[in-house]
């Protein structure tokens, strides 16, 4: 059986999420202003507060910082190097809309991303009560750029609504009241972190900090396999004498949304696959069209673009084989 590869131009076409192909342009015109910023999440963190999360646009855009907008109004202006910011002095029991904008050193300003909501919880009249520390918390290295940390629930009288991860004496994320694991990523090779996890109630009461969990990640890089999509299973599948190629994997696990994808096909970018609307959480799974010969062999993988800008590795390879 002999492999050719796909005709790019066939290939591209069908792949209706797809924003860019990986065969030759510049992938836009010079100047252009940055992209919209994916992976836009917001979540409560009290009463009167909302995390806004937001995945960091490529650094070859050149962001200089972004614009984080609640409805048509800009209420914070964020520094290019983060991804995260909490809203605060707003009101309980009210729903709000938000989106970021990217700016590049230029001054130009991007599209707005797409729009996230979240609603604040009521007001707790005199709740001056902490919640407990979070106890039980473990971490474990994931490769060279990552972390991954898990604690117990902690007990407050009027309910957890966040908890909040700080890296140092930096707070660095916050994750909503019912979780109780995340993954850190964007680390450096080669170094010692100090973790800590505080709940937060309501009414802005912050527990105490946890017990410290100290890691190192691994010294170089690595080949990604703790920020790689696992499950990953491809199939050639035939229909009324076309040939298709059916993926499907469970996502990796990230400090955040995972919208984006890069497809190989035969040891080349074949494209980029982005969620425009509800990301998948527990399995993913996408089919385009190969073709029309039969006996065609095709070698597939794929990796994803973590919250902080930077692709995972990559999965298992895959082969597969047209008519086969």
């Amino acid at each position: 059986m002999r492999r050719v590869p796909v005709p790019a131009l066939l290939l591209c076409g069908t792949l209706t999420l797809a924003v860019s192909c990986g065969w030759g342009g510049d992938g836009g015109e010079t100047g252009a202003a940055p992209g919209a910023p994916t992976g836009v999440t917001a979540a409560a963190g009290s009463a009167t507060s909302v995390h806004v999360m937001w995945n960091a646009v490529s650094a070859e855009a050149g962001v200089s910082g972004y614009e984080v907008y609640r409805g048509r109004t800009k209420i914070k202006d964020v520094p290019g190097s983060e991804h995260m910011v909490d809203v605060t002095r707003l009101r309980p029991s009210t729903a709000y809309v938000f989106t970021v904008r990217a700016r590049d050193a230029d001054g130009r300003l991007g599209p707005p991303s797409r729009e996230v909501r979240a609603t604040t919880p009521a007001a707790v009249a005199a709740d001056r009560s902490a919640p407990s520390r979070p106890d039980g918390v473990r971490g474990r290295t994931t490769g060279s750029r990552a972390v991954q940390l898990s604690w117990e629930a902690a007990t407050d009288d009027r309910g957890v609504v966040s908890y909040d991860i700080h890296q140092g004496g930096t707070k660095i994320h916050s994750v909503g009241g019912t979780q109780t694991a995340t993954v850190v990523t964007g680390l450096r090779p080669g170094t010692r972190y100090s973790f800590t996890v505080r709940a937060r109630d309501a009414a802005d009461n912050v527990s105490p900090a946890s017990t410290v969990v100290r890691l190192s990640t691994a010294a170089g890089d690595d080949d990604g396999r703790g920020t790689a999509p696992t499950g990953f299973r491809a199939a050639a599948r035939s229909e009324a004498g076309a040939h298709y190629l059916d993926l499907s994997w469970v996502p990796p696990r990230a400090d955040g949304e995972i919208t984006e994808y890069e497809i190989q096909l035969d040891g080349r970018p074949a494209t980029s696959l982005v969620w425009g609307g509800t990301v998948p959480r527990g399995k993913a799974s996408y089919s385009f069209y190969l073709g029309r010969e039969d006996g065609v062999r095709h070698r597939v993988r794929i990796r994803a673009k973590l919250p902080d800008g930077t692709w995972g590795g990559f999965s298992a390879e895959r082969t597969v084989t047209t008519g086969g």
